[in-house]
């Protein structure tokens, strides 16, 4: 109990030194009092990635509209089951071959997990919370005949690497037919230059 005591007053002081160090870091409040710090350098590193990632973002919905699709934010994401004891998903399984055999739009049974509205988050720095960022980026829609639309999911991706769990996302979309493909936009070799994957073809069903 002691030695619990003394790393929590180590935790302390040393978040109450970053808070007395204003030329190195900046330092907001929670609601508990409790000091909450950030180094300079890494919060202006982050600015400017996340400038980079925005501007991309910019780059790639243009792109789209000008190849005829409507083009709008992705407010929602996906709620996967929770993990088991071996640290996958229970129906790890299912996810891992959403593929094989799906046609387009033909969902079959629902997989677990669910539809949800991306969360809104708190920054305690700007002291405002930020509109949810939903999964894929946009959802983007071309008329293909009278009664017929494409419907797909675009994630942008400057290096156009998925994480695991977005992998399992994007399985889960199409399994369940909300979106008939999803595309990984990324960078290409040349300036300016707008590569889209076809996850599915990418993938398959050997993605995890």
């Amino acid at each position: 109990m002691e030695r619990l005591k003394k790393e929590d007053k180590t935790k302390f002081m040393e978040k109450m030194r970053k808070a007395g160090d204003p030329d190195n870091y900046e330092t907001s409040w929670d609601e508990k009092g409790g000091p909450k710090s950030k180094k300079k350098s890494e919060i202006k590193k982050g600015r400017t990635s996340r400038a980079r990632g925005a501007r991309f973002e910019l780059q790639v919905r243009r792109d789209l509209e000008e190849k005829g699709r409507v083009v709008d934010k992705w407010n929602n994401n996906v709620d996967l089951p929770s993990k088991d004891t071996q640290g996958g998903h229970k129906n790890n399984q299912e996810l891992r071959e959403p593929l094989q055999g799906l046609q387009a739009g033909d969902s079959g049974e629902p997989d677990e997990g669910k539809l949800v509205i991306a969360k809104r988050k708190y920054n305690p720095f700007s002291k405002v919370m930020t509109i949810g960022v939903g999964f894929p980026d946009f959802i983007s829609i071309k008329k293909v005949t009278d009664d017929l639309y494409s419907v797909i999911g675009v994630e942008v991706k400057m290096n156009g690497i998925l994480s695991k769990e977005e992998k399992e996302k994007c399985a889960w979309y199409l399994k369940n037919g909300i979106f008939s493909q999803i595309w990984i936009a990324k960078k290409g070799g040349k300036r300016g230059e707008i590569k889209y994957d076809d996850f599915g073809e990418k993938y398959g069903g050997k993605f995890c």
